[in-house]
């Protein structure tokens, strides 16, 4: 916490500190925010110190006064990956200057106006000779008055047109197609020449892409190296994604692995404007000066490698927290039931943990038929939940539930007080595909997400509000509190998109829906209990 607040005391100092660390087009295109490092670290000799880190690049590029190096320096001038990136350029010039050609372009109109002209040709000795057969069958109509012999003279004659113009068509089709073909083949060599380059491209960036995977190395404690190749090939099973590598965690335990340093301590916060205020309106989100884990999808595999033989704590991330009740059957009948599921408890079984409501209701309802449980509440909500007892009641409430018919009202404590006293958020989330479980705002790929909301009360720094989901996405009323274009209120305790507290304070305390056998409106509420 010290060495944070140092390097935070650090960036505050630092004269309009955006421009100084951003180049222009960073500005443009990550937003004005950025993740930063510390590292905790002891000396040979046992006295203390940390190191300071930031994720990518600042001011475009690598290296910056009392920040560590990259593990792997991209930009660096004399390296494989700036001499290859330099080919590759050359390569893409010199496909732009052949696309670009005049003579290119040239030959590209004589096809397209020889395929017109012969089209026309075509269409045009076709009709000729249309014309042609009608007055041959007029003239043979009219042989009844001639004798045999002027007959059989008229019909050569006839004859002998109709075989001119069939070899007349042949000769124009012949024609046309010699002058096509010449200048198709011509056409083609040029583009097959392009196609030629852009394929070589192709292979020279994926051999370029494969030796940086294969030499981007990370150090672990006992001086062991793994390349990204084998990181991701063990761990993930899947290709490194972009940018994996270049966070502040493993520049941090590089530098310190380099250079005899024992780790002891880390954190990474995030600093400046959140991602989600891009100008693409997309983005996780991010809270200046909050701590975040690690990200999973880039940086898990490769901490997992780094911090080997080091004594960690447990990962508060996979440590379950005991739920301080047991669910509640709050309303029943034959057909279905509502429980309140308390928080910290699973809706259904987990990879970590067993225990879930389902497995109670299980136990509870052990000749009840289908899938018991027709809809979800996250961990760290707590709230009401539908049990159906037959299959058949479980598919008509499902179908409530698609048909948007069935209505719920949640209750939060958001933080900060709002100024505003309802009104609705419209945000297409999606997960965020290098960091599972948490979403994020994307218009692009999102799926449609609403939510209507009213404010109950205000006072000491806290919002207490009702949400009303239209829709009922993966974490959508945690993100659409906490994202700035939301309410920019994160809700109380919440560890993903705000700061972690003693429980995450939502509560799902009312349903209403129509009895799938009765017919009947049935509304159950339990209040929340905080």
């Amino acid at each position: 916490m010290q060495a944070a607040a140092e390097l935070r005391t650090y960036l505050e100092g630092e004269p309009d500190w955006q421009h100084a660390f951003w180049s222009e087009e960073e500005q443009a295109v990550e937003a004005y925010g950025k993740m930063f490092g510390v590292l905790v670290v002891r000396t040979e000799q046992g006295e203390l110190g940390y190191l300071a880190a930031f994720s990518g690049k600042l001011g475009g590029k690598n290296h910056y006064p009392g920040f560590v190096p990259p593990v792997f320096d991209l930009l660096d001038e004399e390296g494989f990956y700036r001499r290859g990136e330099e080919e590759l350029n050359q390569m893409n010039r010199r496909i732009e200057q052949l696309e670009q050609d005049p003579a290119l372009a040239t030959l590209e109109e004589q096809l397209l106006k020889a395929r017109q002209e012969s089209a026309a040709a075509l269409e045009a000795e076709k009709l000729r000779a249309k014309t042609a057969k009608a007055l041959r069958d007029e003239r043979r109509g009219g042989m009844t008055g001639l004798d045999e012999s002027a007959r059989q003279a008229l019909e050569e004659e006839l004859m002998q047109e109709s075989r001119y113009d069939h070899f007349r068509m042949k000769d124009l089709k012949r024609h046309w197609k010699e002058q096509t073909e010449a200048l198709e083949q011509a056409l083609e060599a040029r583009l097959a020449g392009i196609r030629g380059l852009k394929e070589a491209r192709r292979e020279k960036s994926a051999a370029l892409q494969q030796h940086i995977f294969d030499h981007y190395y990370f150090l672990n404690q006992a001086g062991e190296r793994k390349s990204l190749a084998d990181i991701f090939q063990r761990n993930a099973a899947t290709p490194p994604p972009a940018g994996a590598g270049e966070c502040a965690a493993p520049k941090l335990l590089q530098y310190a692995f380099l250079h005899g340093l024992k780790p002891v301590a880390m954190a990474e916060f995030w600093w400046g404007m959140s991602p989600s205020l891009m100008e693409t309106g997309a983005g996780a989100v991010r809270k200046h000066g909050h701590f975040y884990p690690a990200c999973r999808g880039k940086c898990e595999p490769i901490l997992a490698h780094m911090l080997e033989g080091i004594p960690l704590e447990p990962n508060p991330m996979q440590q379950g927290v005991a739920p301080q009740e047991d669910p509640e059957i709050v309303y029943e009948d034959e057909y279905l039931a509502v429980v309140y599921k308390p928080a910290a408890m699973l809706s259904v079984p987990g990879k970590q943990q067993t225990d879930s409501v389902l497995l109670r209701m299980k136990r509870r309802y052990p000749e009840a038929t289908g899938p018991l449980l027709v809809h979800r509440l996250d961990m760290g909500t707590s709230g009401l939940l539908l049990v159906a007892k037959t299959a058949e009641v479980h598919k008509q409430l499902q179908s409530q539930f698609m048909g948007r018919s069935i209505k719920k009202r949640y209750v939060a404590l958001l933080e900060g007080e709002l100024a505003n006293d309802s009104g609705v958020i419209d945000l297409p989330l999606r997960v965020d595909l290098d960091d599972r479980p948490r979403q994020m705002v994307c218009y692009t790929y999102g799926k449609s997400a609403r939510t209507e909301w009213e404010v109950v009360a205000r006072g000491e720094g806290l919002t207490r509000v009702y949400f009303y989901p239209i829709t009922g996405r993966t974490h959508q009323l945690r993100v659409h509190a906490a994202h700035p274009a939301g309410l920019n209120a994160p809700i109380l305790g919440d560890e993903l998109y705000g700061t972690k507290g003693t429980r995450l304070h939502l509560h799902a305390e009312r349903l209403e829906f129509r009895h799938p056998v009765s017919g009947e409106w049935v509304v159950v509420e339990r209040g929340a209990a905080f």
